[in-house]
């Protein structure tokens, strides 16, 4: 890989044994600018129509953080509710490819989530991590709120635990708060025994019935038809916030840590 690739990100997929492997890559802690989100989109999808696989994994690169939340740096770029609607429009596309994909998405978390990383962990079907994976929603902080991925957040972890990491938005939760919580299914001490538990659940899933895997996943996911409209109106408030002079002088503040 190219050290231009290295510096912009990537999102990769590869495919083997009928497990799809889909890895997303930052060098700002995995964070998500627009570019990402919508190849991850993108990404989701084409995996979801694929004959060669019948389960996807969801990680990311490196052995730290396993997502930043949104890029601040594009954050900083946007001028207009326009561009913050469409910046935004990211998160509810890759959260709608992972509701709506017929296949079971597993979320192999290694490291620290925030924000927009809460809700891939949240968005996805099975989510396994280490002990070192905790989490924050930190966008209240920085003059917005977790309006996109607010709905898969709550929706996993139950309207209690998202008011709570909503509210509290400067404070971070360890991974067995998360798992207590509902966010994670199980926790491993380390990355390698993490890919380990994940490559057994792929391989149980990738022998298993393709149909009744997405019937289940329809039954999992019943009420949330109404997400297309609903995460785009989410992403239409953050986009309005995101222009406010606190956001501003917030996110500056975090960048000068």
């Amino acid at each position: 890989m190219d050290i231009t690739t290295q510096q912009d990100g990537y999102v990769i997929q590869s495919t083997e044994n009928n497990i799809a492997t889909i890895t997303f890559f930052h060098p700002q802690s995995n964070s998500l600018p627009g570019k990402i989100l919508n190849e991850l989109a993108a990404t989701i999808e084409a995996a979801g129509k694929s004959a060669d696989s019948t389960v996807i994994i969801l990680k990311s690169g490196g052995n730290k953080t396993f997502c930043a939340g949104a890029s601040f740096d594009e954050l900083l770029q946007i001028n207009d509710t326009e561009q913050g609607l469409t910046f935004f429009s990211g998160f509810a596309k890759v959260i709608n490819a992972m509701r709506v994909c017929p296949k079971f998405i597993i979320a192999q978390v290694q490291g620290k989530c925030v924000g927009g990383g809460v809700g891939l962990a949240a968005a996805a079907d099975y989510a396994l991590a280490t002990e070192a994976a905790d989490i924050k929603l930190s966008e209240l902080a920085v003059g917005i709120g977790p309006f996109v991925v607010g709905p898969a957040v709550e929706r996993k972890m139950g309207t209690s635990a998202f008011s709570t990491l909503a509210i509290d938005a400067s404070s971070w939760r360890n991974s067995n708060w998360a798992f207590n919580n509902g966010l994670f299914a199980s926790l491993h001490p380390t990355i390698e025994a993490l890919d380990e538990a994940t490559q057994k659940l792929a391989h149980t899933l990738s022998l298993s019935s393709p149909e009744a895997m997405a019937e289940l996943k329809k039954i999992c996911w019943l009420g949330t038809e109404n997400w297309d409209q609903l995460l785009l109106e989410r992403a239409a408030i953050s986009g309005r916030l995101i222009l406010s002079a606190f956001s501003r002088n917030a996110i500056q503040q975090f960048k000068a840590k």
